[in-house]
């Protein structure tokens, strides 16, 4: 997608690389989330690399848009019905979908039941239920679903990791996402302190609560300085938004990149 709603070429190809196991390949769904659409648009091309060097097709459902979460975290919760039922029936059939994202993982998991249930259709509801174990966060689905730490990337760099709030609250991602990137070649994977506190963002948090929001920020900002590294990366392009103003701002010179980005790296 190029925008909401318009399908961005490198995604419509169906290319799958042959490995030693055939048994082993998946049709994999991508969604890439409104977000990543808009404003992230390597990131999902990173995933489709990632995936495709481990031998598995990609499918790019070109009528994909939003899974409803700015909408009912703000309080339209009516508004994000039709996003749920577009999700659906976008993917529906699919073997298993791969989201480079995991706040809209999170509420899809957390919140589309309780939106199908309140909307007392069955039918849907059944949909939901049928497609949820198949959606994945994507270092979820390389370390949970394929049982992988080491997909081949390279990327020479000193690198901290930022654990966003979803990943680790909602989706339970536990260190799947520092095993990928310590199995990574030419990498520093540095620790950052107080890995555990929210960067602040929150999307409309950080427009709602936006003296909250800054003075977390800052010590988020502080932490990603102290580690010296010259990267933050992350699950959620989201959280990298908002920390990379901030570094951005105060002129540091360290870069922000999502995770799939460095897992795509090659020498």
């Amino acid at each position: 997608m190029n925008g909401v709603g318009a399908p961005l070429c490198f995604f419509c190809s169906r290319v799958t690389v042959r490995g030693p196991d055939e048994g082993l390949f998946l049709r994999v769904s991508l969604f890439i989330t409104c977000y990543n659409d808009t404003l992230f648009p390597e990131t999902g091309k990173a995933v489709v690399r990632v995936l495709e060097r481990l031998g598995h097709t990609v499918e790019f459902p070109a009528g994909q848009t939003c899974c409803g979460q700015m909408h009912y975290n703000t309080g339209y919760q009516a508004e994000g019905m039709p996003l749920l039922e577009r999700f659906v029936a976008q993917f529906r059939g699919a073997e298993c979908v791969v989201v480079p994202s995991s706040s809209c993982v999170a509420m899809m998991r957390d919140h589309y039941p309780k939106m199908t249930e309140h909307a007392g259709n069955a039918v849907l509801a059944r949909e939901v239920a049928e497609l949820l174990p198949k959606v994945f966060e994507f270092s979820e689905f390389l370390t949970k679903r394929l049982g992988l730490e080491d997909v081949g990337a390279f990327y020479p760099h000193k690198v901290t990791y930022h654990a966003s709030c979803h990943g680790l609250r909602n989706l339970g991602l536990g260190d799947g996402p520092q095993r990928l990137l310590r199995a990574v070649r030419g990498i520093e994977l540095v620790e950052i302190a107080g890995l555990e506190q929210c960067c602040g963002f929150g999307g409309t948090f950080a427009v709602k609560n936006a003296e909250v929001s800054s003075a977390m920020l800052a010590d988020k900002t502080r932490a990603v300085l102290n580690t010296g590294a010259e990267a933050c990366t992350a699950c959620d392009n989201s959280c990298l938004m908002h920390i990379e103003g901030a570094l951005h701002r105060q002129r540091t010179g360290v870069r922000t990149v999502h995770l799939a980005e460095i897992l795509a790296g090659e020498p």
